[in-house]
């Protein structure tokens, strides 16, 4: 079976293959186990243009132009690669893929895969409802985020969704104590947070439960790490009110190859968010033995097996979080830590999301 994985954006920061590959590291590892046992093509749009090879994948780079709405040059390219499969990258470029649908014919398949959109509203709502009738199946990282689209009137019926995870983990568990060695990360026992710190990840509501909870258990330690600062004064505002606020450690910014060392110095990793779309931070660190202490939406439920590898938590409530936090020292974390790793194998892993998708597209 030929996959061609297709994506309508254009990333012209990135003008080398590798830098490109490695920037989404966390996708094309379940493109990797699919080129195991099929053809995988995927084709890119960044600035530059010709044929890479790596493990297993074609990477096409195309330059058609910017043909942003009327990408005819792009669909020919996908026709003239032959597949029996195409998975289109996002939900937002529904006038694309019925171009994409005209172009390919009735024989081929076309997938859509959500990466956090949300339905269209208005005129382009309708438009995402004509793109409904082009495409096979979609994959969703939860089923509920999917019946979000159907219920809004964007997709017609549950039938064509498919709960599949977005992204997976390039790391591993590794010796805790070496792991702290790196980090020199301390507490008992050890929160991690990373994300951006916006209303959307809500640090406050988690930043002001956790001080809380540290008055209650002055040995746990929270370190947060982020690459956007949004909320970082009011952040510092909150934490320097506390006497206890040597509880909480403001990170920042580190490679991304580093957070291995951070995820395995962990014993919790906590989020705050309103909305995600999948949830590439606590599958990372689920990767690596940490236990899930998160909002209880969509994303979440289905990474955390409906809480059976984690705790879930009323989103924004800070005493909902409290509660959480609190149940933590009652948990038999060497347990909860085996869950989220055999969860994570099963599941979440770059080779259960190829096989899903394998499964998937046999089906249709």
């Amino acid at each position: 079976m030929h996959f061609v994985f297709v994506s309508y954006n254009y990333s012209p920061n990135f003008n080398s293959p590798a830098a490109w590959i490695n920037r989404i590291k966390v996708y094309v590892g379940t493109l990797e186990r699919l080129a195991k046992e099929n053809k995988v093509t995927r084709v890119e749009q960044i600035n530059y243009a010709g044929n890479y090879q790596h493990n297993g994948i074609q990477y096409c780079f195309t330059d058609f132009g910017r043909r942003k709405y009327f990408p005819w040059k792009l669909n020919h390219f996908v026709k003239e690669l032959q597949p029996d499969i195409v998975i289109v990258s996002g939900l937002h470029f529904p006038l694309q893929v019925i171009q994409l649908r005209l172009t390919l014919g009735k024989k081929v398949k076309i997938i859509a895969q959500n990466h956090a959109e949300k339905p269209f509203t208005g005129i382009k709502k309708y438009i995402q409802k004509i793109a409904d009738t082009c495409i096979d199946a979609y994959l969703f990282a939860s089923h509920g985020l999917g019946m979000d689209w159907v219920n809004k009137g964007n997709l017609a019926s549950p039938q064509k969704i498919h709960e599949v995870m977005e992204v997976s983990s390039v790391f591993y568990p590794v010796d805790k104590a070496y792991a702290k060695s790196k980090t020199s990360a301390s507490g008992d026992p050890v929160f991690l947070w990373v994300g951006r710190l916006n209303a959307n990840k809500d640090p406050l509501n988690v930043v002001s439960a956790f001080l809380e909870f540290n008055n209650m258990h002055p040995a746990t330690r929270l370190y947060m790490i982020y690459h956007t600062d949004e909320l970082l004064n009011e952040i510092k505002s909150l934490i320097n009110k506390n006497e206890n606020k040597d509880a909480i450690t403001l990170v920042g910014e580190v490679p991304h190859d580093e957070l291995l060392y951070w995820f395995n110095s962990s014993d919790f990793i906590i989020s705050g968010s309103h909305y995600e779309g999948s949830g590439t931070a606590v599958c990372e660190a689920m990767s690596c033995g940490c236990v899930p202490v998160v909002t209880d939406i969509f994303s979440f439920r289905m990474i955390t097996d409906s809480g059976n590898c984690g705790i879930l938590y009323e989103a924004g409530n800070k005493e909902a979080l409290l509660s959480a936090l609190l149940q933590t020292t009652h948990l038999n974390i060497h347990e909860k830590q085996n869950k989220s790793l055999e969860y994570f194998r099963k599941k979440l892993s770059f080779e259960a999301i190829a096989q899903e998708i394998k499964n998937i597209a046999s089906s249709l």
